[in-house]
């Protein structure tokens, strides 16, 4: 396993084929700092470009919390300008881990609010354990979900759910948020990570060009009336149908194998 830092804040691990991208600011819960916003887009984009990177987990390292979102200590002494000039540098952490071209998991314990949760939301699949807390507090401090939450949340749990769990920032525990389609894997407490990585090694296993083409069949055909959605499968179907890897996957099958993927 080979490690990789971005800053002081974010650490990339290499797992084979499988990135772990770990929010390593423990003596603040994680909260996201300018600067720890700028090392999470800088990492996103590294491993946006890595061929050999073909699913990315998101874990922390804080035993109590995810990640409790924004920096407030840090945004209490901004003035209106800073606030402004920030928001470029926020809003590129959050957009760095949602436009990951790969698969993504968040591996979630502990609190995961506002920001924090966002980050999570902005992944393909989240992985909780039961002492898992999530929410979008945003609107008790004076603010709304900036990180994509008021676009992603109702997109997992349709939008008059999610406007009762941003208009009144209640906190959910695990059950309730797994219940409600928050969170996608529930898994025993400390076992977020694991069941992560488990889960993201079982996605490596398959084709890389496939992989990718699929998910942005799922990102951009989503919201779209079904005939474009079906233009966009389509358009994705066909970098993958006449890649290499397709050739390859075709030819392991029927030689009873398993395939080594080209990714291209």
């Amino acid at each position: 396993m080979s490690e990789e830092r971005f800053g002081e804040f974010v650490l990339v691990r290499r797992h084979d084929q499988v990135a772990e991208l770990v929010l390593d600011r423990p003596q603040a819960m994680n909260a996201v700092s300018t600067d720890m916003a700028r090392s999470i887009a800088g990492a996103c984009a590294a491993l946006a470009a890595d061929p050999g990177a073909r699913v990315v987990v998101l874990t922390s390292t804080h035993e109590r919390a995810f990640c409790v979102g924004a920096d407030l200590k840090e945004r209490n002494s901004f003035s209106d300008a800073d606030l402004r000039r920030q928001r470029p540098v926020a809003r590129g952490a959050y957009t760095g881990v949602l436009e990951l071209p790969m698969p993504t998991v968040a591996a979630v314990h502990g609190f995961a609010l506002g920001g924090g949760f966002e980050l999570a939301l902005s992944c393909d699949v989240i992985v909780a354990d039961r002492t898992a807390v999530v929410g979008l507090p945003e609107v008790s401090v004076g603010v709304i979900p900036g990180g994509g939450g008021t676009q992603l949340l109702p997109r997992r749990v349709g939008a008059a759910r999610a406007a009762e769990l941003i208009f009144t920032a209640r906190r959910l525990e695990a059950a309730e948020a797994h219940g409600l389609g928050l969170v996608d894997v529930l898994v025993d407490e400390g076992r977020d990570r694991t069941e992560a990585l488990e889960l993201a090694a079982r996605m490596a296993a398959n084709s890389p060009v496939g992989l990718r083409a699929a998910k942005r069949a799922l990102r951009l055909g989503q919201g779209l009336d079904l005939r474009a959605g079906l233009e966009v499968e389509d358009a994705a179907w066909r970098t993958a149908a006449f890649s290499a890897d397709r050739a390859e996957g075709v030819a392991a099958f029927n030689e009873k194998r398993a395939p080594r993927w080209p990714g291209e």
